[in-house]
């Protein structure tokens, strides 16, 4: 290429040039895309949507559904970590501290818990309690509170196991006295129950019910999915008396989705431990990661599948800045946020999936719609105004409601001001789409 002749840019057009090299830069074609500047420009000059920014992201839709949630420039920033061997000093340190932080959060010392992070969705979970937890032809008691609930019944019978569903309305979880009374009819090797199920926002209560659990039915196993609701509900696995907690990254922990990660008790080693079958599954056995995970929280190199070096060091960070302070203070302003949201809906005249105060979980609201406000009306309009809610998932009122999600550094870091943006996106939307409230 010939060498450009001529004067070079004088000296404020340079660092026009350069500073345009410092601004954000924006796919062309999207609707964030910015226009090419001339060189002369200021760069006091450019849209308040590239300097107003207290993230490193670039600006997009606030993702406010429930998971993936919205994520800590800190967290992403791991993600863009160098390769390394994943049996490396230097990783394994990352994973075995990891390993040992998930202890924390679920708020187990007993050292015969044993915490689990595989490569995989939340859904990977069950799998791990319906092929190592339950023999097939063994009985399980499911809590059915919607979508969710459904699936880890359809995933225990896959393997072989024995399902009873006790089976709520939409909107509502099973009550103690029905439960009593299932547990006192047969003999079940294990109960679960979806702490929130993510379809309708239904809370299910943990303390009581293990209490419950181990008056009427000791030798019954006690597992929960806690896909939406860890690090932002309450969970207490040693004081609670749990066998097992399966969760995923991309919710209430703050890290991209791809991790499967659970805890269970010593008693629930046991009962894998005296099958009397193999393990149903290859890549989800707990005999080929029991001991790998140890290793790892031993800081000791170890093998079975390689795990995601990037992903393990995103959780780290995220489970960092949880533990950087008191769990309690965590829950509180969840429930502050939760509280101040669905006043918000009461005020617009809209009622909730979950009728029940107390049944109401404290990282998501499930929003009926009125009856004049369509689903595909409402998303769309939401998404113009750069707020992304998710629609209806249970098979009996899917195309009913909407599902707003508060969790993580939307409701932890009020400087964002997702929640507030949200709410007033929701009203200006519905009176965009004819609704008056009564």
């Amino acid at each position: 290429m010939p060498r450009r002749t001529g004067a070079p840019p004088d000296p404020p057009a340079r660092l026009s040039l350069i500073s345009r090299h410092l601004a954000p830069d924006f796919a062309l074609n999207t609707p964030y895309t910015v226009e090419r500047l001339p060189s002369t420009i200021d760069t006091a000059l450019l849209p308040k949507t590239q300097t107003r920014k207290m993230s490193s992201q670039p600006p997009h839709p606030t993702l406010l559904i429930p998971g993936p949630i919205e994520f800590d420039d800190a967290v992403l920033q791991s993600m863009s970590h160098y390769s390394e061997s994943h049996v490396g000093p230097a990783f394994v340190a990352t994973f075995g501290e990891t390993l040992s932080m998930l202890r924390k959060l679920f708020q187990t010392s007993d050292l015969a818990s044993q915490p689990f992070i595989l490569s995989g969705s939340g859904t990977l979970g069950w799998d791990l309690v319906a092929s190592n937890l339950i023999e097939a032809g063994e009985d399980v008691l499911v809590l059915g509170s919607g979508y969710f609930s459904d699936g880890l019944a359809d995933c225990l019978k896959v393997y072989g196991a024995n399902v009873t569903e006790l089976k709520a309305p939409p909107g509502q979880k099973p009550q103690l006295p029905e439960i009593e009374k299932a547990l006192s009819q047969k003999r079940y090797k294990a109960i679960t129950v979806t702490h929130v199920d993510t379809s309708t926002g239904v809370l299910s209560e943990l303390k009581d019910l293990s209490a419950l659990v181990h008056k009427v039915s000791p030798d019954t196993l006690i597992l929960v999915d806690g896909v939406c609701s860890v690090a932002c509900e309450e969970i207490d696995f040693d004081g609670w008396k749990l066998d097992g907690v399966v969760t995923a990254s991309q919710k209430a922990i703050g890290c991209p989705a791809g991790l499967s990660i659970s805890m269970f008790s010593g008693r629930a080693m046991e009962a894998f431990k005296n099958r009397q079958t193999p393990p149903a599954s290859y890549f989800a056995s707990m005999k080929n990661w029991t001991h790998i995970m140890q290793n790892y929280e031993a800081k000791k190199p170890s093998y079975f599948a390689t795990p995601s070096p990037q992903l393990i060091h995103a959780l780290h960070t995220a489970l960092t800045q949880i533990l950087a302070r008191p769990l309690s203070e965590r829950f509180t302003l969840h429930k502050a946020a939760s509280d101040r949201i669905k006043k918000a809906v009461a005020d617009l005249g809209l009622k909730q999936v979950a009728g029940n105060p107390d049944e109401q979980a404290h990282g998501m609201t499930a929003i009926y719609l009125p009856e004049s406000v369509k689903q595909t009306d409402i998303l769309p309009n939401l998404a113009k105004k750069n707020v992304v809610f998710a629609g209806g998932i249970h098979k009996e009122i899917a195309t009913k409601y909407i599902r707003f999600g508060h969790m993580g550094v939307s409701v932890l870091d009020p400087r964002r001001g997702d929640v507030e943006r949200a709410i007033q996106a929701l009203q200006d939307g519905l009176a965009e789409c004819g609704y008056q409230k009564a």
